[in-house]
């Protein structure tokens, strides 16, 4: 008998949420929108985006939901025209109870910044993804620039920049990375008036590996502005050229 009033008393209560689930689906929908909400959930990292940006988008594609009856307000394309910013990674639009319609958003994480003599400014995300540069917002980044193609960014350029980014000392060491018109790679130091020619980017980890012995055995010594350019080029030998 207590069994059979336990189960009873299950199905009642099953039975009540799915009616109250129902009879607010049915009163929203009849509600008109008197609140939009963009909740930028990652906005303490980064701030790519302002609320107003994805207000103005919807406006321009006519999907801007306020004064809008709940019932004729098509969330999913919203979110489709939301996505068409760059910036977004990923977006959630929704109603709730109280007739407001929700926009939840998560931003692209660059890793890496190029300024491209064939391209222009942009980044390139954790997910090698191109992504435009934010009119609000400039975060620091190791920088690339010269005569670089979309494809090497994305690839033996992106597998540089993480090694680099993971690197401590490196991390720390290096300014800027430019790539020369006839695609060879040089980095920048942060201290010294000088130049490292690394050539391509093939066995880059044994080059930085070299050029570490330099700095601590030579460059820590002789003093760091004697070079114009020091080059890893050739197989286990560091080429300095005085100035």
């Amino acid at each position: 008998m207590k069994r059979f009033l336990l189960v009873f008393a299950i199905l009642v209560l099953l039975g009540y949420l799915v009616f109250i689930a129902f009879y607010f689906k049915e009163n929203t929908q009849e509600t008109v929108c008197e609140n939009f909400i963009v909740l930028i959930k990652d906005s303490f990292d980064k701030e790519f985006i302002q609320t107003k940006d994805i207000e103005d988008l919807l406006r321009k594609e006519k999907l801007y939901p306020v004064k809008k009856l709940i019932a004729d307000i098509n969330t999913m394309e919203m979110e489709k025209a939301i996505l068409g910013n760059k910036l977004v990674k990923s977006v959630e639009v929704y109603s709730t109870h109280d007739g407001s319609i929700v926009a939840s958003i998560r931003q692209r994480n660059p890793v890496m910044r190029v300024i491209s003599h064939k391209d222009g400014g942009y980044y390139i995300d954790n997910e090698r993804q191109r992504m435009p540069l934010s009119q609000h917002y400039t975060v620091y980044l190791p920088v690339a620039t010269g005569f670089i193609s979309e494809e090497f960014a994305k690839n033996e350029l992106y597998d540089f920049v993480m090694f680099i980014s993971n690197s401590p000392m490196w991390d720390v060491w290096i300014e800027q990375i430019v790539v020369t018109q006839n695609q060879k790679v040089q980095i920048v130091p942060r201290a010294g008036d000088f130049k490292v020619t690394l050539g391509t980017l093939e066995d880059y980890e044994k080059k930085l590996s070299n050029l570490k012995v330099f700095i601590d055995k030579g460059l820590n010594k002789v003093g760091w502005n004697r070079y114009s350019e020091v080059n890893l080029e050739y197989n286990n030998q560091v080429v300095c050229t005085m100035k």
